[in-house]
């Protein structure tokens, strides 16, 4: 299952440094009476932002909106507070990477909230049947969306693997256990993301919808997939380096692992690493990432609870 696939906040470094306080945000419309608000982080794509809040304003008239500016560079800061004034606008002074989605989520009252990329969006019904999930199942904190991408909305790949997920849906629950989900296609219940600590500010970009979800899990909140519930992806040509993604996709797998996992397996997944630096320039750097970030993860590491262990190596299996 892809554990970190979205990066509209990724370009500006690999590295998080410890997070400031966000600015002050423009003052929204009245979220009252909605479900579901929706949080965007973005960085530096002001057309595809501007594409994807013209589409949300169709299909979720009713949804309160709060974008997260990750220090952008292009305007998009100020593209938003002109031509969107219903939009809540966080700025942030430096990049926060992927945790730059809880400064959206601490701007937003609603009891649920979606995440979009600057590059993604919700039809119309979506978010009204994933309010209704979280509304019937008190236990669950987390819907992982069917994705389709581009204007041809082909399935994503990630579908059939969150349809498996870990089996058919149990009794009382809306739809398969998960314990993956693309962060731009995802609805969480507030009060649990919050419990949870949501996304990781060591990570800073890809692997952290995994250790949320590993987390929401050891706390006993259950995430579902639910194929009634769309959410649509036009990836951006405004991506980061291939090599940049890469090193980053191998530090933070064996962080991941560190950070939650047994340390027989976290000291296999490092030795994995240590084998392909030889070879590849990215796994070099990665491997000195993990060294530098090393103390830092171990001082945050909390061991799984033995039935999310499970259910992980069932996945691996």
């Amino acid at each position: 299952m892809r554990t970190g696939a979205t990066d509209a906040h990724a370009p500006g470094g690999g590295h998080c440094a410890p997070a400031p306080r966000p600015e002050p945000a423009t003052a929204p419309g009245d979220p009252a009476a909605a479900r579901v608000g929706i949080v965007i982080a973005t960085r530096d794509r002001r057309a595809e932002l501007a594409t994807t809040l013209r589409r949300l304003a169709a299909a979720q008239p009713d949804a309160p909106v709060t974008v997260v500016d990750n220090a952008s560079t292009d305007g998009t800061p100020d593209l938003v507070a002109a031509e969107f004034p219903r939009v809540r606008l966080v700025r942030l002074s430096e990049n926060r990477g992927c945790a730059a989605r809880n400064a959206g989520v601490a701007h937003t009252p609603t009891p649920y909230v979606a995440f979009c990329d600057d590059d993604s969006w919700w039809p119309a019904g979506s978010l009204a049947r994933a309010a209704d999930a979280f509304d019937a199942h008190p236990r669950l904190g987390l819907v992982a969306a069917a994705t389709f991408v581009g204007d041809g909305r082909r399935p994503d790949p990630i579908n059939d693997l969150l349809a498996r997920g870990l089996g058919a849906a149990p009794p009382g629950l809306p739809g398969p256990r998960v314990l993956g989900f693309l962060a731009c296609a995802a609805v969480v219940r507030r009060e649990a993301f919050l419990a949870a600590g949501g996304f990781s500010e060591l990570l800073f970009f890809t692997h952290e919808e995994a250790l949320l979800a590993q987390d929401l899990a050891a706390l006993g909140w259950e995430a579902c997939y639910l194929p009634d519930v769309r959410a649509h992806h036009h990836p951006s040509q405004n991506r980061p380096p291939s090599a940049w993604r890469r090193r980053l996709e191998l530090r933070n797998r064996v962080l991941v692992h560190w950070l939650r996992r047994p340390a027989g397996r976290a000291l296999r997944e490092t030795a994995r690493l240590a084998g392909a630096a030889a070879a590849a320039p990215e796994a070099r750097g990665a491997l000195a990432d993990v060294a530098r970030d090393l103390p830092r993860t171990l001082r945050d590491r909390r061991r799984l609870p033995a039935r999310v262990e499970r259910d992980l190596r069932v996945l691996e299996r």
